[in-house]
C-alpha cells in the first residue's frame, strides 16, 4: 500500500502529544513503539481486511489505501476504541454500550461483571435503573426491603473506579431513571454530594405524559415497577423545577426525551430503548453497541475565485467511504460479550457524525449564533444522513440487509428499500479525535481563540487558534501582546483592537446565548437517526429560570435530550463545601495551631514512577479534605527517600494548618531533577516533589474537585473547569465530558 509519509501528516503538536499518550502502541516501559503514521496504517489494514469476506485481495488493498488516506488527511476519524484497539490484542472497536438491569440481585451483579469487561476494553456503558423496585419496597425472598436504584448505582460506580480502560482512562457510565419511578426525587439529587457517583452522568427519562402535565400544571403518577401499580402522585412542575435546580447547581441531571427516542426506534419489534451511552447521543437497546466516526467538516471546503464554500462532492465521497469503514468495523469487532455481539450484528447500527463545525463556519465567515449557521447545520446533516442512507442501501445490495430488517420501520412492503444498517448517523463527542484532527470539537463553538499554556520550566506560551491568527495577520492587528491580552480575557468581544466583523465570526462558547446552543443542536437533530451530543453553556450568573427555559426550548425544537453546564458551578459546589470547613484558629498574630490528628484516618496510596524508583504516596483525609501525606521510596534509605519524607512532613503540616491543597500543588508541581521518569500512560514525572504534587492532584480530581486553571486567576474567564491531572493544562467542559486539549485526558461526568 502506498502510504502517506510521516513528515507529510499535518498533525499539530497537541495531536502528536495525544497520540503518544493515548493511542500509540507502547513497550513495557510505556514508550511508544509506533508512529502516528504506523497507527493509521495499522487501523486501515485491520479494518479493510473485512473486505475479504465480500471480495478479493485486490479489494482489501484498495480499501486499505482509501481508509488510510482519509484518516491521514484528517478528513475522518473513527471513535477512540477503534484507533486504540484495531489490530491489537483487545480488537474491541465500539465506544457505546447499553446493558440491561432486571429487578434481581443476580441481574444486577451480572451487569456489574459485564460492565467491568466492557470498561476493560475501552467502552462506555449506559443503564436504565427503572426496572428496579424502589427503596424500602418489599423483597419477598429475604422478607427484607429493597435499597433502591440509587444505592445500586454506587456499586457500579465503585466497580468503575477500580478498572482503568485499556490502561488509558477511567470508564464512564450513564444512569437513566424514568420520571415516573417512585425514587425519582432521590435520583435527581443523587449527585448533590460532589464525592458521589463521579463515574456517572445521570439523566431523567422524561415522557410525553410528564411534559404535558408540566404544561398543564397537573400531577402525574409514580409507578412501582415491581407491581405496575401507581403508588403516589407528584406535581409535574415541582419535579421539573427540582431537575432544573440541580442542573443549575452542578450540571446533573440531564434530560432525555424517552418517548421521542422510541418514536425513532427502527426495530421496535426487537425491544424498547431504555437508555443511552454515557454522553447521551446514542440510544441503544439492551445488550446493543454502536461504533461511531466523525467527518472533519473543516476539510470539506473548497475555494473558488477567492471564495470559500462547502465542497459537497468531497463530502459525499467521504460519507460513502466512512459508511463502508464503519460497516467493516462491525465485522472486525471482537465484542466483549456474546449477547452484545448477537444484538449488534442483528441491527448493525453505525453512527456517522461530524466535527469541525465551528471551524467551517469561521472559514465561511458565518457567525455561530445566526440563522445562516442554523440553516447550514440543517443542510449539512440532511445531506450527510441522506447520503449515508444511500451508501447503506448500496452495501445491502451486495452484503445483505441488517438481520432485524424484517419487522423494522423500514419494512414497509415488498418494494421497500433494504438497508445494511438500522441507524447511520450520530453526532457524538469528539474530544480527543478532534484534537488529533486539529479541528473544533463536534458541533460545539470554539472554547477560546487564545489561551495560555504553562510549560515545565514555568514559562507561559500563548496558543492562538490558527484561523484567528490567520485573520489577525491578514487584517493587520496581530501582535503577541494582543494575543496574550485576549488569552487573559477569554473573549474578543471587549477588545477594541479587533474589528467588529472579526468579533462577530470568532464567537466563543460563552459569547453565545444558551438559546443558540439549543437551536444549533436541534438543527443537527432534525436529520440525525440517533441523537446529538452538545453542551449548552451558561454564564455563572445564569438563573434557574434561564436553565428551565432552555430545557423547555430543547423539547419544543425536537431535541432528544439536553445537557447544560453553568460556568463555575462545580467549583461553586466545592467552595460551598469549603465554607463549612473549620478554619485553623490563630493563637496570636502570625501563628496558627495545626489541627490535631484523630486516632483513625483513612486514605489511598498511589505508586508514582520517579527517576529514583517507585515512590509510594499515601494521602489521608478527614472531613475537611487532605490531612497528611506519607511518601516512601521503594528503595530504602538514600537522599531521595529522606527528602521525600521531609517534603511529606511539611505538606502534612501545611494541610493541618489550613493551607489549601491547590497552593501546595502549585509550589511542588514542575520542580525538576536530573532523573526524570516516564509513566506507563505517557506522563512525565520530573522529580519526587513533582510526583507528590501529581499524586495529590489526581486524588482531588478523582473526587470531582475542579482545580484552578493554573492555580492562579489566569484564564478564569475562558470557561475552563480546572487543571488536567495528567499534564496540568486547562481542561474544558464540553459534550458532557472534561477534556484536556493539551494531552487528550478525558473524563465523562
Amino acid at each position: 500500500m502506498a502510504r502517506t509519509s510521516s513528515q507529510s501528516l499535518q498533525l499539530t503538536d497537541n495531536a502528536i502529544t495525544v497520540l503518544e499518550r493515548r493511542y500509540l502502541k507502547k513497550d513495557v516501559d510505556g514508550k511508544p513503539v509506533e508512529t502516528p503514521e504506523d497507527l493509521f496504517a495499522r487501523v486501515a489494514q485491520n479494518i479493510a481486511s473485512a473486505e475479504l469476506k465480500y471480495g478479493s485481495e485486490d479489494d482489501v488493498q484498495q480499501w486499505e489505501q482509501t481508509f488510510h488516506q482519509m484518516m491521514a488527511r484528517l478528513e475522518f476519524m473513527p471513535n477512540s476504541p477503534t484507533l486504540m484497539n484495531a489490530g491489537r490484542e483487545f480488537q474491541q472497536l465500539s465506544a457505546c454500550f447499553v446493558l440491561p438491569i432486571e429487578d434481581s440481585m443476580e441481574s444486577i451483579f451480572e451487569a456489574v461483571k459485564n460492565t467491568a469487561m466492557i470498561h476493560k476494553s475501552g467502552g462506555g456503558t449506559g443503564f436504565s435503573f427503572s426496572r428496579l423496585r424502589p427503596a424500602n419496597d418489599i423483597v419477598s425472598s429475604t422478607r427484607g426491603v429493597s435499597s433502591g436504584p440509587v444505592s445500586f448505582m454506587e456499586v457500579f460506580d465503585a466497580a468503575t473506579d477500580a478498572i482503568k480502560q485499556g490502561g488509558t482512562r477511567r470508564g464512564a457510565n450513564m444512569a437513566v431513571l424514568r420520571v415516573d419511578h417512585p425514587d425519582i426525587m432521590k435520583f435527581i439529587h443523587a449527585k448533590e454530594d460532589s464525592d458521589r457517583l463521579n463515574n456517572f452522568n445521570i439523566s431523567v427519562a422524561v415522557t410525553e405524559e410528564f411534559m404535558r402535565a408540566v404544561d398543564l400544571g397537573e400531577k402525574y403518577d409514580l409507578i412501582n415497577p415491581r407491581t405496575g401499580q401507581a403508588v403516589e402522585s407528584l406535581a409535574a412542575r415541582e419535579v421539573f423545577q427540582e431537575i432544573v435546580e440541580r442542573a443549575w447547581a452542578n450540571g446533573d441531571p440531564g434530560i432525555i426525551f424517552l418517548d421521542r427516542i422510541n418514536r425513532d426506534n427502527p426495530t421496535p419489534q426487537v425491544g424498547e430503548i431504555e437508555s443511552t451511552n454515557p454522553c447521551g447521543e446514542q440510544p441503544l437497546l439492551p445488550y446493543e453497541s454502536c461504533n461511531l466516526g466523525s467527518i472533519n467538516l473543516a476539510k470539506m471546503v473548497k475555494e473558488t475565485a477567492g471564495h470559500r464554500e462547502v465542497d459537497w462532492e468531497k463530502l459525499s465521497r467521504t460519507v460513502d467511504h466512512a459508511v463502508r469503514f464503519l460497516d467493516d468495523v462491525i465485522d472486525m469487532n471482537k465484542f466483549p460479550l456474546e449477547q452484545v455481539a448477537e444484538m449488534t450484528r442483528a441491527n448493525r447500527k453505525i453512527g456517522l457524525g461530524v466535527m469541525g463545525f465551528a471551524d467551517l463556519l469561521i472559514m465561511l465567515e458565518i457567525p455561530y449564533d445566526s440563522r445562516q449557521a442554523e440553516e447550514l447545520a440543517e443542510d449539512l446533516m440532511r445531506f450527510i444522513n441522506e447520503r449515508a442512507r444511500e451508501a447503506s442501501a448500496q452495501l445491502a445490495q451486495t452484503r445483505g440487509a441488517f438481520p432485524n430488517f424484517k419487522g423494522s420501520t423500514f419494512d414497509t412492503g415488498p418494494d421497500a428499500v433494504q438497508y445494511r444498517h438500522a441507524t447511520v448517523t450520530t453526532v457524538a463527542p469528539t474530544g480527543t479525535i478532534s484534537i488529533i484532527a486539529g479541528c473544533s470539537s463536534g458541533i460545539e463553538p470554539l472554547f477560546a481563540v487564545c489561551f495560555v499554556r504553562h510549560v515545565m520550566d514555568n514559562d507561559e506560551l500563548v496558543e492562538v487558534n490558527p484561523l484567528f491568527e490567520e485573520a489577525a495577520k491578514d487584517r493587520g492587528f496581530y501582535t503577541p501582546e494582543l494575543m496574550r491580552e485576549i488569552a487573559k480575557r477569554g473573549s474578543l468581544q471587549k477588545v477594541d483592537e479587533v474589528p467588529d466583523d472579526v468579533k462577530r465570526v470568532f464567537r466563543t462558547a460563552h459569547d453565545i446565548s444558551p438559546d443558540w446552543h439549543v437551536r444549533i443542536q436541534a438543527a443537527f437533530q432534525h436529520h440525525t437517526d440517533n441523537a446529538v451530543s452538545k453542551t449548552v453553556n451558561f454564564a455563572n450568573s445564569a438563573t434557574v429560570e434561564d436553565v428551565a427555559r432552555v430545557y423547555r426550548l430543547a423539547y419544543e425544537l425536537g431535541c432528544k435530550g439536553v445537557t447544560i453546564y453553568r460556568d463555575g458551578s462545580r467549583q461553586g459546589q466545592v467552595l460551598t463545601t469549603g465554607d463549612k470547613k473549620e478554619q485553623a484558629k490563630p493563637t496570636r498574630p502570625g501563628t496558627i495551631t495545626p489541627r490535631a490528628r484523630p486516632d483513625v484516618i483513612f486514605g489511598k496510596t498511589r505508586a508514582m514512577t520517579t527517576g529514583c524508583g517507585k515512590l509510594y504516596v499515601t494521602i489521608n483525609e478527614d472531613e475537611q479534605g487532605p490531612f497528611e501525606i506519607f511518601a516512601q521510596m521503594g528503595k530504602a534509605g538514600g537522599c531521595a527517600a529522606s527528602q521525600a519524607e521531609a517534603i511529606a512532613r511539611l505538606v502534612s503540616l501545611a494541610f493541618r494548618s489550613g493551607v489549601e491543597p491547590q497552593a501546595v500543588i502549585k509550589q511542588l508541581k514542575g520542580i525538576s531533577c536530573h532523573l526524570p521518569a516516564w509513566e506507563k500512560g505517557g506522563g512525565k514525572i520530573l522529580s519526587c516533589a513533582d510526583a507528590i504534587a501529581k499524586a495529590l492532584e489526581r486524588t482531588l480530581f478523582d473526587k470531582g474537585e475542579q482545580l484552578p486553571l493554573d492555580f492562579s486567576a489566569q484564564g478564569a474567564g475562558n470557561g475552563g473547569v480546572g487543571a488536567c491531572p495528567d499534564c496540568g493544562g486547562i481542561v474544558e467542559h464540553r459534550e458532557g465530558c472534561i477534556i484536556c486539549p493539551n494531552c487528550g485526558y478525558s473524563k465523562c461526568e
